[in-house]
């Protein structure tokens, strides 16, 4: 009976082990030779599987280079559903981004090795920026469920969980675009907070209106 119900699990850790070594072994190659010069063949080498077996576990080289990150989205939501229910739902979302930048064993984006080289190749190669974009759209619709459960209300009646998931999101991808873009590999907390700040601050008060002057001021009349 035991050996029965260690069969299931001794595959499931076989095949997780599986996919762990083509996604390292496709973020290595990629990062180190670039994209365009890395084959699926070359990746199924490195992990010392075939190319059918690739397949099962990736729908490209680009899903496979990526999966590192793909759970991020999972941890930040997470962090969301671990908040306090009475948080309104765009701090809880702020909140939650900040818990996994800060959260040692989560090991954010700054922390991790080289994912700082692999965004920046995501911005540089499209097909690998339109997966990066799925993962965070997969991401997103998570969110959207969460944000929705903690307000008690449908998010096809209701629009404010897609107007805190759109606004928290779009605060995260603002900041890792300024960050990759800025090349300061540890400045990504501080990115993040000052993404969130500027949706509270000045970007929702009214533009300052310029002085109105008198038609006859500076005209010499008396």
């Amino acid at each position: 009976m035991n050996g029965e119900r260690k069969t299931p699990e001794r595959r499931s850790r076989k095949a997780r082990r599986t996919r762990d070594t083509l996604a390292q072994a496709a973020f290595e190659l990629v990062l180190d030779r670039g994209l365009r010069d890395v084959t699926v063949e070359e990746i199924a080498e490195r992990a010392d599987v075939d190319r059918r077996t690739f397949s099962r576990y990736f729908t490209s080289k680009e899903a496979a280079v990526l999966d590192s990150v793909r759970g991020d989205g999972d941890r930040i939501n997470d962090a969301l559903r671990a908040r306090p229910a009475g948080e309104p739902p765009l701090t809880a979302y702020r909140r939650a981004v900040l818990d996994w930048l800060a959260d040692p064993e989560a090991e954010a984006w700054h922390r991790r090795p080289r994912i700082f080289e692999l965004l920046v190749l995501a911005e540089r190669e499209p097909t690998l920026y339109a997966a990066f974009h799925h993962i965070r759209v997969d991401a997103q619709e998570d969110s959207l469920a969460i944000v929705a459960d903690r307000l008690g209300v449908d998010p096809r009646q209701d629009i404010r969980p897609a107007v805190t998931v759109a606004a928290g999101a779009g605060a995260l991808l603002a900041a890792q675009v300024a960050w990759v873009r800025g090349g300061c590999p540890d400045e990504l907390p501080q990115l993040v907070e000052q993404a969130f700040d500027a949706l509270s601050g000045e970007l929702l008060q009214e533009p300052a209106r310029p002085a109105s002057h008198s038609t006859t001021e500076g005209n010499g009349t008396p």
